[in-house]
């Protein structure tokens, strides 16, 4: 019997798609077309690699009529966002825009008469993307554009979750004429994606995943010394100081709590506040909060739908529970028929009376809850948003600007913002620390992240 994927949708529990396996021999035929491709893709000059992103990107956008809807029988996010399709259009226009300049040879520093000197920034070859179900087109396209660009060839394994995903993107492709073997789709279960990754014909492999799934991936792949790029948990704080905006503050940290039902990578799952604005600032909050307001993701007024998978909502669940054993309080409470062990649906909740021995402080939620503290000053909120095994943003909510950078440079993060909280701008390097993994995407790093560099020592006067 052939194995297939089940694609179970949050909304109602139906089976919503459902794939073949690729076979081992399909596997294997995959990856000798991207690497016979790729001997011709290196060939094509980048503003050739370019027009090919930019029609690709022009075919998806095409598509989303379908792939709004697609999106939120996928993962459960509320047709009222329209999609992923801001964000790709950002990143794949800017890593277009910058690719020559990038991808550009770098001179030796130092001038020597009668000498050539200069590296130059070669494809790894085959690049293998693993990606996530949270947000299954940007995630996808921070490594899938570069990649490509830098004169590598891809081959996608997108979540069970979001399976259509991977095949948008491969239509997508189809429609720009990219040619055969640059950019394939393929499904693959675990012990298929181990097999591959440690079989040596992978040149590099990007996951944007949990922490175990991280760490499976550095196990399939040792000893073939492949180069990674690993995107993995996150527990992100804010920190907001007396003189912050709170108006400002209030709703931006609400959004970057509960949008996506809080299943964001660089979301806020805890806040910490200035003793002299806390009670301000609660009362705000938890006003704010409210408007968060839980529904069927098909409904165009719906605010926040199901979580991806109920498992994911159950955790949230045993978080609170604990937190109130330990004598947090929780402030919406909202009451809703479909929040119960083994949905997806789940409200949004503000607890506070929190601290560091409950897990919803220390441990990733990835979910509609934050937990909001007191702090007594700037050495009483770094000691705590550097109390995490993560980091992969921070933000901080001053008028201060060179505070901010103070207070920043000795947060234990990739990214620090300072009065903005979940977003990422191609002009800068993705990164994290810790167990949020290594690597980085974007920006003209990622760039660097995407190529091996190759020297020319050339003498030119003998």
């Amino acid at each position: 019997m052939t194995e297939t994927i089940k694609l179970k949708s949050p909304i109602d529990g139906s089976i919503y798609a459902e794939r073949p396996v690729a076979t081992d021999q399909q596997v294997n035929a995959a990856v000798e077309r991207a690497r016979a491709a790729q001997v011709e893709w290196a060939k094509t000059s980048i503003a050739t690699r370019g027009k090919y992103m930019l029609a690709m990107l022009e075919a998806l956008v095409g598509m989303a009529d379908e792939i709004v809807p697609e999106i939120a029988w996928q993962m459960g996010r509320p047709v009222r966002y329209g999609g992923e399709f801001g964000g790709v259009k950002e990143r794949t226009q800017y890593m277009v825009e910058i690719a020559e300049k990038a991808l550009a040879p770098v001179p030796a520093s130092n001038p020597k008469d009668g000498f050539r000197r200069y590296v130059k920034k070669e494809p790894l070859g085959v690049v293998m993307v693993i990606a996530p179900w949270n947000y299954p087109y940007l995630t996808a396209v921070n490594t899938i554009v570069p990649a490509l660009m830098a004169g590598s060839t891809v081959i996608l394994k997108h979540a069970a979750q979001t399976l259509l995903v991977g095949e948008r993107f491969a239509q997508a492709f189809e429609k720009a004429g990219l040619p055969k073997g640059v950019f394939q789709n393929i499904v693959l279960n675990h012990a298929q994606t181990e097999r591959l990754l440690g079989s040596g014909k992978i040149d590099h492999v990007n996951f944007t995943g949990s922490v175990a799934g991280g760490r499976a991936i550095e196990k399939a792949a040792a000893g073939t010394f492949m180069t990674l790029g690993l995107e993995l948990g996150g527990k992100d704080p804010a920190y907001v100081l007396p003189d912050a905006k709170m108006d400002h503050a209030i709703a931006n940290l609400a959004e970057g709590a509960f949008f996506n039902s809080g299943q964001c990578c660089c979301g806020i799952e805890r806040v910490y506040v200035h003793e002299k604005v806390y009670d301000d600032f609660v009362e705000g909050f938890i006003a704010e909060s409210r408007n968060w307001t839980l529904g069927n993701p098909l409904d165009k007024d719906a605010v926040i739908g199901p979580m991806a998978q109920p498992r994911f909502a159950d955790l949230i669940r045993e978080q609170k529970a604990e937190a109130l054993r330990k004598g947090a309080t929780a402030h919406l409470n909202v009451k809703d028929e479909r929040d119960q062990a083994g949905s997806p649906y789940l409200p949004a909740e503000v607890l506070t009376g929190v601290n560091h021995q409950m897990s919803v402080m220390r441990e990733e939620s990835f979910g509609p809850i934050v937990g909001v503290m007191k702090v007594r000053d700037d050495e009483e909120a770094i000691a705590l948003m550097n109390d995490s095994p993560y980091g992969l943003t921070a933000s901080i909510w001053t008028a201060d600007t060179e505070h901010a950078v103070r207070i920043g440079d000795r947060v234990e993060t990739g990214t620090v913002f300072m009065n903005r909280c979940d977003y990422l701008d191609p002009a800068l390097v993705w990164t994290g620390v810790k167990d949020t993994g290594k690597g980085a995407a974007l920006s003209a790093i990622g760039y660097d992240n995407l190529t091996r560099p190759k020297s020319y020592h050339l003498r030119e006067k003998i």
